[in-house]
């Protein structure tokens, strides 16, 4: 016999796991189907700073300009991610620190970040300059896209082709925001 309070604890503990599930699938780390990301991969020659030349909206990075990502190693083997942008609105700068890890091996571009304790979302290169002049990353799904590049615009052709790919990985490239890395007037 089930007494009203344990009842209510099991409903209580089912939909405690059911918000739990809902959470932790909105932290996939896998690439979107039919994704092929980048390998070989060389993480030492990603390491630095790269320019957020276009993005998809997020609540994140939403109002922020002169975007900018700067990689490097953590003793552990793992990747610091420093993001800094400029909020025109406020005036001031924005930063956010991440730690990112391989999710397979290192020789391909497939990872996974976090910048809020346990949650990860994935990150995998999906094109990339064999000079590793410019990158375009997705996240685990087609509605996290960056283009990235060590200059703030990419060589001619080149916005084209990564256009291109990305529409045909399901991305809508109309919703695009092309970053503003003019230099702040002093």
């Amino acid at each position: 016999m089930h007494t009203p309070s344990l009842v209510r604890w099991r409903r209580a503990l089912a939909l405690l796991l059911l918000a739990a599930g809902a959470l932790l699938a909105g932290c996939s780390t896998a690439p979107p189907a039919g994704v092929s990301v980048v390998k070989p991969f060389d993480v030492n020659r990603y390491l630095g700073t790269w320019l957020e030349v276009a993005r998809l909206d997020h609540r994140f990075e939403r109002g922020l300009s002169r975007v900018s990502a700067t990689y490097s190693l953590n003793v552990d083997g793992s990747v610091k991610v420093l993001n800094r942008g400029y909020n025109v609105e406020k005036g001031a700068w924005s930063e956010a620190e991440g730690r990112a890890v391989f999710t397979g091996d290192a020789n391909t571009a497939s990872l996974k970040v976090s910048f809020f304790g346990p949650f990860y979302g994935g990150y995998h290169v999906m094109a990339l300059d064999p000079g590793y002049r410019w990158a375009m990353v997705i996240g685990p799904d087609p509605s996290y896209l960056w283009i990235l590049s060590r200059e703030a615009q990419l060589p001619a052709g080149v916005r084209e082709r990564l256009l291109a790919q990305a529409a045909q990985a399901g991305v809508n490239t109309a919703e695009l925001i092309w970053v503003d890395h003019t230099p702040l007037q002093r």
